[in-house]
């Protein structure tokens, strides 16, 4: 296969197969942290849409700020059941407010809720009460809209490392890279 798309796909669905793991979308997103550390936190990939990678959250959370500063990310996905590895380096950029209503849409209603009430990432004294209204709000079961903070990221892939993970260390790497246009394919030494 020549396009590096494809390939995850068909490596993200071998994996989907054979995973028993309860969120095999799990993903390491990685930006430049605000303090200039590297910063890297587990997020849900959502899908490919326009050969992009998307991924949704805050947009007012750390993460969300520090895209904000520098788009450049990566995203690294490590699954266990086929032994293989995907890092990604691209640029992000914030999904359409559709896409957005879309997703949040799409998920199950004691998300919704979370997402609505919490301020992901910011300090609290009373976690109790928190917890308190969230429960409240999930035992009423009623709608809820999409906090306009709340959205996502569209990442658009400019390197796509393929690693293949083998009992005798001689792993198997593959380097796409996207140049004017064409995805360019170097094999890395293990």
């Amino acid at each position: 296969m020549k396009n590096p798309i494809d390939i995850f796909n068909k490596w993200f669905f071998e994996e989907e197969k054979l995973t028993s793991v309860t969120i095999p979308t799990a993903v390491c997103l990685s930006t430049n942290g605000l303090d200039g550390f590297p910063n890297a936190r587990v997020v849900s990939y959502k899908e490919i849409s326009e050969n992009n990678f998307i991924i949704t959250g805050p947009l007012n959370s750390r993460k969300g700020m520090e895209i904000e500063r520098s788009n450049k990310v990566a995203l690294t996905f490590w699954w266990a059941e086929t032994e293989r590895q995907v890092r990604i380096q691209g640029l992000a950029s914030k999904l359409s407010e559709e896409l957005a209503d879309k997703i949040f849409r799409s998920r199950d209603l004691n998300s919704q809720i979370v997402s609505s009430i919490c301020k992901q990432g910011t300090e609290i004294d009373e976690l109790q009460n928190l917890e308190a209204k969230i429960l409240k709000r999930i035992s009423k079961k009623t709608c809820v809209s999409r906090p306009k903070e709340w959205g996502g990221y569209s990442i658009k892939p400019l390197r796509i490392e393929f690693m293949e993970f083998k009992k005798n260390r001689f792993h198997i790497r593959s380097l796409f890279e996207l140049e004017n246009g064409s995805w360019i394919i170097k094999q890395i030494q293990p």
